[in-house]
């Protein structure tokens, strides 16, 4: 039987096919002990509209590959980041159009401030400008926001810093 933590790196993101759940960062553990498969995810933001079926992904492939108990067990602490994107995730996104975030904001304790925009320029993923402009803070998701590039006039994603 295939080790069960090399099939759940395989299972892909609903939202985000082109990335597995690993390279995404959300897979954060899978164990194994006494025929029972224990998997710990965390999602990107806690109202994540694709955990269930991120769950249902992981049970339905761990089941297929003969592993009879599979507990799927999600963690919000700590909180997921976009530094968790692995660098061949972020390659990805890239592949497919969606520029990859920078570096998430450090934060320290206190208030947290209110940005209302990016606060570096943002490349496009087709020909390499910085010359964009966002249309709308809200992409397809939550997390991502929708963008145009002034030099090649194509629409993009882009996948915001969190």
């Amino acid at each position: 039987m295939v080790n069960a933590r090399t099939i759940a790196e395989t299972v892909t993101d609903p939202e985000l096919p082109m990335l597995t759940l690993a390279e995404l960062g959300v897979l954060r553990d899978v164990s194994e002990a006494s025929g029972r498969v224990e998997v710990t995810i965390t999602p990107t933001y806690t109202g994540c509209p694709a955990l269930d079926a991120m769950r249902d992904d992981l049970r339905t492939r761990l089941t297929e590959a003969g592993y009879a108990d599979v507990q799927v067990r999600t963690v919000l602490d700590p909180p997921w980041t976009t530094d968790w994107i692995s660098e061949p995730g972020r390659r990805k996104l890239s592949a497919a159009g969606i520029s990859p975030p920078g570096s998430a904001p450090r934060r320290t304790s206190g208030p947290i401030p209110l940005t209302l925009g990016p606060t570096r320029r943002i490349d496009c993923p087709r020909c390499g400008s910085s010359d964009t402009v966002e249309l709308s803070r809200f992409g397809a998701t939550a997390c991502k926001s929708l963008r145009r590039c002034d030099a090649c006039h194509e629409p993009f994603e882009h996948f915001k810093e969190i």
